[in-house]
């Protein structure tokens, strides 16, 4: 198992008077007793990622919000400040194996926010990331297998929550399918769709839960 540290990234930007931007970027830091040279890679992955991310805030998105700003004199009626919030969540740490998901979420004015997700897992052993197919080992006809999986969970939902994802559900699961869209849980596999792939806003980022063979070690079933 490794410890995990959190590190950030913030700030409160303005222009003028005015704060138009406020940015918080959390990302983090592993030990391990597996290959500690694996985790070096690793948190070196997060921290340039969050770095570009930062660029990304205090020059293209802090742009956009100066710009939106200037229409709005004297700051009256109060200019709607923009945000940006990165978290990520551990929901796998046990031996030289982690997986985790960050979020992704920013307001830029209008009535709500977006959110996009991404996701790791990773092997401290070697410092590589899993693919999703070294779950599904000699399974004929991957990913329609999973599809199937999927289909037969939104159903089931449909029954209870009519209206939770869009009618052409069962084609857009495929057309939208990414297959670094996962992450695992002790539970099981979990692949997810990003917000408007297959249903409204209002149901957020639909996930779907695989369960592994055994609680000891994930395989699929």
């Amino acid at each position: 198992m490794q410890k995990i540290h959190n590190k950030v990234l913030k700030d409160t930007m303005f222009y003028h008077d005015i704060p138009v931007l406020t940015y918080k970027i959390n990302y983090p830091f592993f030990e391990t007793t597996c290959s500690p040279p694996a985790a070096c890679h690793i948190n070196g992955y997060y921290a340039l990622k969050a770095e570009k991310t930062e660029k990304n805030c205090r020059t293209d998105l802090y742009s956009q919000a100066v710009q939106a700003a200037q229409y709005i004199p004297e700051n009256i009626p109060p200019f709607n400040s923009y945000e940006f919030l990165s978290d990520y969540h551990i929901v796998y740490n046990k031996g030289c194996i982690v997986s985790l998901y960050t979020d992704q979420y920013s307001y830029s004015g209008g009535a709500h926010g977006a959110t996009v997700r991404s996701s790791d897992t990773w092997d401290f052993r070697m410092g590589r990331q899993i693919n999703l197919t070294e779950f599904f080992p000699g399974v004929q006809g991957f990913p329609e297998c999973l599809f199937q999986r999927i289909e037969k969970q939104i159903e089931d939902r449909l029954k209870e929550s009519p209206a939770t994802f869009f009618e052409d559900y069962s084609q857009l699961l495929r057309n939208n399918f990414h297959a670094e869209n996962f992450y695992i849980t002790p539970a099981g596999l979990v692949i997810y769709y990003q917000q408007y792939d297959i249903a409204p806003y209002a149901s957020g980022i639909p996930e779907f839960v695989i369960p592994f063979r055994n609680s000891r070690s994930p395989e699929i079933m």
